[in-house]
């Protein structure tokens, strides 16, 4: 009998201790488990503060883009304006940009009559007046020269591409670089496009001080007078207030100009 009160009295503790150990166990996970979702929550309003912070940066990015460009807009627009207010007081540029385009410059050509020499040319690269054009532009574009300045000096050096003079078709030289007269051929390029750019590069090299934009072919760039002729009338060595000049004839660069005038009506 006093062993059964005993075992009674072991169980009774035994059941409390086991209902204390579980509520022990329920506070600690229902802390934990509060602990856990403060902390699911904390994650979630940091990722919403940091997606908001990422739409923000990307806002004032996108703002910061559009005001450069509207900035690089109005600056094109102005280099323009003020080009053409030099082209209308009598001085045509060589450098900047032009509103001249590879059509008109292919109109141009074909206004002449002359027929296109696709068979030597095409050995350089341009079997096409088309694709001769847009070379020219491209090659001008790189260095900052009005494309229709170079193409015209072209159309005018060569007769429209005829040639006749010093210089063979197969030089690729464009402009009679290195030409001196009684017979002397000039240089000689590996194709159509590296002949473009030695022209426009010599071109550039008259027009101003500014280095080149690609790696020098022009052999005699080194020999022009740097800035020595801005305009294409002072491409002309009678024209030129310092008797500097591509050339001796008279009215050389003033003739170019004419032409180029021509080139413009053509859309």
């Amino acid at each position: 009998m006093g062993s059964e009160k005993i075992n009674k009295n072991k169980m009774k503790i035994w059941l409390e201790l086991g209902l204390a150990i579980l509520l022990v166990a329920g506070i600690g996970i229902g802390s934990n488990s509060g602990a856990f979702e403060r902390k699911i929550e904390q994650k979630r309003t940091e990722q919403a503060s940091s997606k908001g912070a990422y739409e923000k940066a990307e806002a004032e990015n996108a703002a910061a883009k559009a005001e450069n460009n509207e900035e690089t807009e109005d600056k094109d627009k102005q280099d323009a304006k003020q080009t053409e207010e030099v082209i209308a007081q009598g001085q045509y540029p060589i450098m900047g940009k032009s509103p001249v385009t590879v059509d008109q410059m292919v109109k141009f050509f074909k206004s002449s009559g002359k027929q296109y020499p696709a068979k030597e040319l095409q050995e350089g690269g341009a079997d096409n007046i088309e694709t001769f054009c847009q070379m020219f532009y491209d090659e001008a574009a790189a260095e900052g020269v009005r494309p229709e300045v170079a193409f015209v000096q072209t159309m005018k050096e060569t007769g429209f591409l005829q040639y006749g003079g010093d210089a063979s078709i197969r030089q690729f030289n464009f402009a009679g670089l290195g030409t001196t007269g009684g017979g002397v051929p000039g240089e000689s390029f590996a194709d159509v496009r590296i002949g473009i750019r030695a022209q426009i590069q010599h071109l550039k090299a008259y027009a101003t001080g500014d280095a080149l934009n690609q790696e020098c072919v022009d052999d005699r760039y080194e020999y022009v007078t740097k800035g020595c002729a801005p305009y294409v009338e002072w491409l002309g060595q009678k024209e030129n207030p310092g008797g500097y000049g591509w050339a001796t004839a008279e009215r050389y660069g003033y003739s170019i100009v004419d032409m180029i005038a021509k080139l413009k009506t053509l859309n």
